[in-house]
This record gives C-alpha cells, structure tokens and sequence, in this order.
C-alpha cells in the first residue's frame, strides 16, 4: 500500500506499507514516522507524528500487473503523538486534515457544502535536462518524436516542427487534432486509468501552448475529495508519461514566450446533497443566472484576491505566468463569459446543475486543500459582510490602459511571490483559516524561495549585461 499524505508545499509524500498489515495488523489505527524530514512539519525536537489512513480513499493502481509489484494508494491525516498529553489530534501541520477539514466545517455551519472543480494543465516533454539549458532567441528544435524541452523554446518567429514536416505554431495549438497532436493516445490512457480509480475525465484536449500542454477535467467534487483527487492526477499523469518514455511537469510556465499552465477552479454553494439539493448560486430570474449569495462571493473572492494568490500561486515561476499577453488573469474583476477576468461567470447553460463561478488565479503548483481552503473562506467572508463585487465589465480588461482601468476600478494582482506574501500577511481571515503553524510555516518556507531566487544569476542577465 502506498501511504500518501501531503507537505506545506503540496508535493506529494508516501511510504510503503504491505497490504497484510492493513488486513491482519494494526496498520488502520496510525502509523508513526519522522515529521521533521517532512518540510513545514515539525521541529527535531517534537518530530514524532502519526499517519492515519481514510480507508475510503483506497483505490488498486491499474496499470500494474506484476503481482510481486501489485500496489494501492491510500490518503491519510496526520495525527500528533500519542504522548503524555494525550492523544488521537489531528495536527495543525495537516493541510488536509486540519486546514481542509476546519474550512468544510465552517461552509457547514452557514448551512452549504462547498463543490469545486479544477482545469488542470500541465505539460508532457520527452526529456527536461536542466543542465543544458541555454538562453538563445534563435533556436529552434530541429527533429524530435514530438514534445520536447530542451534545448531550449522556441519563439513565435520559430514553429516546432512535427514529423512529417507538420507545424504546430506558438499559442496556436489549443483543440488541435493528430496528427499535429503527438498526446491523443497519451491522454486517453491517462483518462482510462484515472477513471479505473474512480475519478471521471468529463473531456480532455491539447492546450494552447505550442510543445505537449494538456488538460483533462474531471468531474466537481467536495473539498476533500477533490484535493484528493488532484494528486491522484497528478499521480497516474506522471506514471503514465514515464511508461510514453515523457516527463510530465505541473510547473506553472516552463516554456519561454509561450502559454503557462493555470488551474482555473470552479465553485459552486449548495444546500443539501451536491447536485441533488439546492445550488444557492442560482436565480432564475437574475440575467446571468446568478443569486445575490453567489455575488457575495465573488465580492470575497475579489476581496481577499490579492492574498490569495499566495496560495494559489505559490512559487516564484508561476508569476511568469501572471503577465499580460498570455490569457492569464492579471485584472482584479468579475464578469460573465469574459476570460480576461479573474472571477468568470460561465454562461455555457442557464440552469441550477451550470451555475458556478470560476476563479482564475490558481496553478497546478499549490497545495490543493490549502488553495480550495482559502477560495472558500474568502467566498464564505463576502457572504458574510455581504460583499458586493461591483457591476460586471464586459469589455476585453487586457486592451484597457492605465487610465481606464482607474476609471472602472480594475486592480491587478501580485507580480511577485514576494508581493503576494505581504499581502498574505495582512490577511486575517485567510490566516485564520490556514491555522497559526501553516500560515507562519508556509510564509517562512516562501521567503526562504524568494530569497534563494533573488541571489541565482540567471542566463538572461548574462546575455543582457554582461556587455555593460
């Protein structure tokens, strides 16, 4: 059985246990291990914890034929010692079982359950060598069976070129069939086996990027299941590519002058079962379908957005991805339809089952029950104060100057992780949610980044000042 549980970071931690000890031993009430090798955890001195499956959460690994190598997965809380001060608590330095749980307790006790549904992007390259990395304008990836990174991009002057001379053209690849799509069969396998685990692929596609950028949508799910299921694809996504002979990478923005890859989260509030009950975002009788509850919402989510992004953006990469000229969602701002805002309305349908919001501001890099968390106690705190979010604007926000954006009121989110930390910092209900242990962990763990980056001398300041 392979024993999952996440760090502060969102990065993916597991142990091996035999499934016999889960059968016949004791393996069900915990299992201890080292919480000071685990970023963001605990101290040396107070390193014992305890890991605690959530037998719901097992699911058989698929691919895997080979009886000797024959596994599962199972996710777990994490549990402090069980020592002289008692025991059976869940820790603080749980993202899922602490943050994720506090966050579905508190949507409880105002009467909704929280849904939210993920578009996660990622690229796929037939190899990533970061020692051979080199910045040059000018190259172009001769050859190749497909996606590759590396030498590095190419730029918009320079198509990748496929076999058989066909072209795929920066930014011009979103919806694109095979042949020019080298993924189709990759994606299909990857949906096959996600659905065997039990999560539904509802559809899946090339992106937009130029070099292997994918996405597949599974369907909404609450909180907990839903930050389950993230790593999950996560999970089969990497094991699958490494069986195409791929490496699959969740980095924001890995190619230069081409699109990065966002995680657009949707939202929905229900009263009742998810689906089956009452969606309170919906009103018939409103113009796009949307309750006032609903704009309330939207009202936190603005609200608090400019915190927030340091938790759905957390590395200093995905702010290469929030730049404008890419799709990506810079303009602090509502609106029905419009991509270029960071809370959209879609408007595909205008019925209870559709309505939601989606908010554009989160990469595949966060730590989902810490990102869901945080959306929905800044959603939840609009309702609350009721928030208004202003009237919705219609027009494309990328085309509006300095002026204008003054005019409608538009702000613009964080440019920097750094940027995005301050604000983090004066942000009580996003600090509150996050629990004292996270939010001061996760800000000295990102300062700690930040810092490390400003001190690397990159290959762009070498070409462009080494002359001066």
């Amino acid at each position: 059985m392979l024993c999952m549980f996440s760090d502060l970071r969102g990065i993916l931690q597991s142990f091996t246990v035999p499934a016999e000890e889960f059968t016949e031993g004791d393996a069900f009430e915990g299992i201890g291990f080292d919480g000071s090798s685990i970023r963001g955890f605990k101290t040396i001195e107070m390193s014992d914890m305890v890991w605690v499956p959530d037998a719901s959460t097992t699911r058989v690994i698929p691919w895997i034929e080979d009886p000797i190598q024959k596994s599962a997965i199972i996710f777990g809380d994490i549990y402090e010692a069980f020592g002289e001060r008692g025991g059976g608590v869940i820790s603080e330095v749980d993202p899922r079982g602490y943050v994720a749980r506090r966050a579905m307790l508190k949507a409880e006790k105002m009467g909704f359950r929280a849904v939210f549904g993920p578009e996660i992007e990622y690229f796929v390259f037939e190899s990533i060598d970061p020692t051979k990395l080199v910045y040059d304008l000018w190259v172009s990836p001769a050859g190749g069976k497909g996606d590759s990174w590396g030498p590095p991009r190419v730029v918009p002057s320079s198509p990748e070129i496929r076999p058989g001379g066909l072209i795929l053209r920066p930014k011009e690849a979103y919806f694109r069939a095979p042949p020019e799509d080298t993924t189709n069969e990759y994606r299909n396998e990857v949906a096959y086996y996600l659905r065997k685990m039990g999560i539904y692929v509802e559809y899946h596609h090339h992106e937009v990027a130029t070099a292997g950028q994918i996405e597949l949508n599974y369907k909404p799910m609450e909180l907990i299941p839903c930050g389950d299921a993230f790593y999950i694809y996560k999970f089969v996504a990497r094991n699958i590519a490494k069986k195409f002979g791929w490496v699959a990478t969740f980095m924001p923005k890995p190619l230069y002058l081409d699109n990065a890859s966002g995680m657009h989260t949707h939202i929905s509030l229900w009263r009742g079962e998810p689906f089956k009950g009452e969606n309170v975002f919906f009103d018939a009788d409103d113009e796009f379908g949307l309750s006032q509850t609903a704009r309330y919402f939207i009202g936190g989510l603005i609200e608090h957005s400019k915190a927030l992004t340091a938790i759905c953006c957390p590395t200093v990469n995905s702010y290469k991805r929030l730049v404008p000229g890419f799709e990506a969602p810079i303009n602090i701002s509502w609106s029905p339809r419009n991509r270029s805002a960071l809370v959209r309305v879609p408007t595909y349908f205008k019925r209870p089952k559709a309505m939601r919001c989606e908010y554009r501001a989160v990469d595949p890099s966060c730590n989902p029950y810490l990102a869901f968390s945080c959306l929905l106690a800044a959603g939840l705190d609009g309702i609350k104060k009721k928030i208004e979010p202003g009237e919705p604007l219609r027009m494309d926000m990328y085309e509006l100057s300095p002026t204008e954006k003054e005019k409608y009121g538009i702000g613009e989110l964080p440019t920097t992780l750094r940027d995005a930390i301050d604000h983090l910092t004066t942000d009580e209900v996003l600090q509150e949610t996050l629990g004292n242990h996270i939010y001061e962990a996760f800000v000295s763990l990102k300062i700690d980044e930040w810092n490390q980056y400003c001190l690397y001398v990159t290959p762009w300041e070498i070409m462009k000042y080494l002359d001066y």
